[in-house]
C-alpha cells in the first residue's frame, strides 16, 4: 500500500497573522489537496518574518512532518516580501521548474506573474514551493505544477525509483 501524501501550508502575511485579514489563499491550498486525498499535516500564518517562516520550514523538514510545504504570500516586491530568502537559506538542493513555470505560464494570464520572486527547492525529504500570495495566483499556480507533483515526492521519498518513464 503506498504512503499517503502529506502536505504543510505556510501563509506568510502580516495582516493573517494579526487576524485582520482573512487567509483565503491558504486554506484554498488546504481544500484543494484534501480534494485530491493527501493529508493536510500542517497549516500555519506566520508573520512576514525571515527567522519564523525558517522556523516553520525547518520544523516541518527536518521532523518529515510532511513531504510538501506549500508556502504563500511574502514573494513581492514590499519590503517586508522575504518569502524566498528566507526558503533560501533553509534548502538544501533547488527545483527551479515549479517556480519558473508558475511565472512563465502566469504571465500569460496576468503581466504581475513576472513579479513574483518565489523558489522551491529540497529541504531533507521535503519539497518546498513558494505560491504567491493571492487566491487567483494559488489557483493558477496549483492548476500549473500539481501534476508531477505526487511522482516527484515518490522518487524524492524514495517510494519510487523510475524518473524516466511516463
Amino acid at each position: 500500500m503506498k504512503k499517503l501524501l502529506k502536505v504543510a501550508i505556510i501563509t506568510v502575511s502580516d495582516k493573517g497573522y494579526r487576524e485582520e485579514r482573512e487567509d483565503r489563499s491558504g486554506k484554498y491550498i488546504m481544500q484543494y489537496f484534501k480534494e485530491k486525498g493527501w493529508e493536510i499535516a500542517d497549516y500555519g500564518i506566520v508573520p512576514d518574518e525571515k527567522d519564523k517562516i525558517k522556523e516553520k520550514l525547518k520544523d516541518i523538514s527536518d521532523k518529515e512532518k510532511a513531504n510538501l510545504i506549500l508556502t504563500t504570500g511574502g514573494t513581492g516586491f514590499s519590503p517586508r516580501d522575504v518569502t524566498p530568502e528566507a526558503t533560501d537559506e533553509v534548502i538544501e538542493k533547488k527545483v527551479p521548474g515549479f517556480s519558473e513555470i508558475i511565472r512563465i505560464e502566469g504571465q500569460k494570464k496576468t503581466p504581475r506573474a513576472i513579479l513574483s520572486r518565489g523558489i522551491s527547492g529540497i529541504r531533507k525529504k521535503t519539497l518546498i514551493i513558494n505560491l504567491p500570495g493571492s487566491i487567483k495566483g494559488v489557483k493558477d499556480s496549483l492548476e500549473l505544477i500539481y501534476r508531477p507533483l505526487p511522482h516527484g515526492i515518490d522518487i524524492l521519498t524514495g517510494r519510487d525509483i523510475e524518473c524516466g518513464q511516463e
